[in-house]
C-alpha cells in the first residue's frame, strides 16, 4: 500500500488543503480556456468525476484512501465546474464526454481506467463509457439520476443567492444540503456547508436538464464494461422506490453489483465515507488484473 503524507481523514478545511497541496493541478483544453484535473499518488488510473453544482473536493473524503490502496486519482473538475472552463458547444451532460476524453488522452494516452461519477457525474460517466468503450474498464455509479423517465417530485430547496456571503446564505446551503445531499443532520458539519457553497456558488451549467429525462437508462444496454452501484439507501432522488435502480442496472450487459449503504443520503462518498470506500475498493480490488 502506498503511504499516504496527508490527512486520511478530511474533517476541516486545513484537512482539505492539505489534500489540495498534495495534488498535483494538471490542464487540458477546453474550448478557449482549460478543463483542471487534480491528480495523486501512482498505479492503476482511478477517474472521478463529481457531481452537478460541483468539483473535485466532492471526492474530499475518498482520494486520500484510493491512493493509500495503490491508485492514481484523477479528479476532474468537469467543464463548467469549479475551476474548469466552459464548453462551448452546450450546457449539459452530452457535450462533457468528448472533453473529458479529449484530456484524459493527454494525461494517460489510450490507458483503461476505472471510472466512478457521482450524481450527475454518473449520466456523464455512462456517456462517456458508451461513446469511448475502450476507455473504461468498469463503471462505478454513485446515485446517478437519469435512471427513470417518471418525474420526481419536487424538492423544497431554498434559492441562496439573494442573501449576502456569510450566516444567512451559510443557512439556506445548509438546509439545501439536508434536503438534497445529505441523509443525517450531523452529517451537515461545517465542512460541507464550506465545500457546497464553494462549489455551487461556481456552477456554470445550470441549464442541463438531461439528469431529469431517462438518458442513462437507454444508455446501460449499450455499455460494454461492468457497471456497479454504490447508492445511499436513504437517497432523495430514489427514496421509497430503491427498484427503479435495481432494474435499471440489471440493464447493463455485462452486469456487475448493486450495493446499498445504510442511512446514508444522496452524497453517500462523504456521509458515509468509511463505508463507501471500504465498498469501492472492494470493487476496484475484484476487476484488478
Amino acid at each position: 500500500m502506498a503511504e499516504v503524507q496527508w490527512p486520511l481523514h478530511v474533517h476541516t478545511l486545513a484537512d482539505l488543503q492539505a489534500l489540495q497541496h498534495a495534488s498535483t493541478v494538471l490542464h487540458t483544453p477546453c474550448g478557449d480556456g482549460a478543463l483542471a484535473w487534480h491528480a495523486w499518488g501512482s498505479g492503476r488510473p482511478v477517474v472521478l468525476l463529481h457531481g452537478g453544482a460541483g468539483s473535485w473536493t466532492h471526492w474530499a473524503r475518498n482520494i486520500a484512501p484510493l491512493v493509500q490502496a495503490g491508485h492514481r486519482v484523477l479528479a476532474a473538475d468537469m467543464p463548467g465546474f469549479g475551476d474548469s472552463a466552459e464548453p462551448p458547444d452546450g450546457h449539459d451532460a452530452d457535450v462533457l464526454p468528448g472533453w473529458l476524453e479529449q484530456g484524459l488522452h493527454a494525461l494517460i494516452g489510450d490507458a483503461p481506467v476505472d471510472l466512478v461519477g457521482f450524481s450527475f457525474g454518473g449520466l456523464v460517466g455512462g456517456l462517456w463509457a458508451a461513446a469511448h468503450p475502450a476507455r473504461v474498464r468498469q463503471l462505478v455509479l454513485v446515485g446517478a439520476p437519469a435512471l427513470s423517465e417518471a418525474p420526481m417530485a419536487p424538492l423544497p430547496l431554498r434559492a441562496w443567492d439573494t442573501a449576502p456571503p456569510g450566516e444567512r446564505r451559510d443557512a439556506l446551503h445548509r438546509h439545501n444540503l439536508g434536503v438534497l445531499m445529505l441523509s443525517r443532520p450531523e452529517a451537515i458539519d461545517a465542512l460541507a456547508v464550506a465545500l457546497h457553497g464553494a462549489n455551487i456558488e461556481r456552477d456554470r451549467m445550470r441549464r442541463r436538464r438531461l439528469m431529469r429525462t431517462d438518458l442513462l437508462l437507454r444508455t446501460l444496454p449499450r455499455l460494454r464494461c461492468p457497471v456497479h452501484g454504490l447508492w445511499g439507501d436513504d437517497d432523495v432522488l430514489y427514496r421509497g422506490r430503491l427498484q427503479v435502480v435495481r432494474d435499471a442496472l440489471a440493464q447493463a450487459p455485462a452486469g456487475g453489483s448493486l450495493r446499498f449503504i445504510a442511512g446514508a443520503g444522496h452524497w453517500v462518498p462523504y456521509e458515509a465515507a468509511e463505508e463507501f470506500n471500504a465498498a469501492l475498493a472492494a470493487l476496484l480490488d475484484e476487476a484488478r488484473p
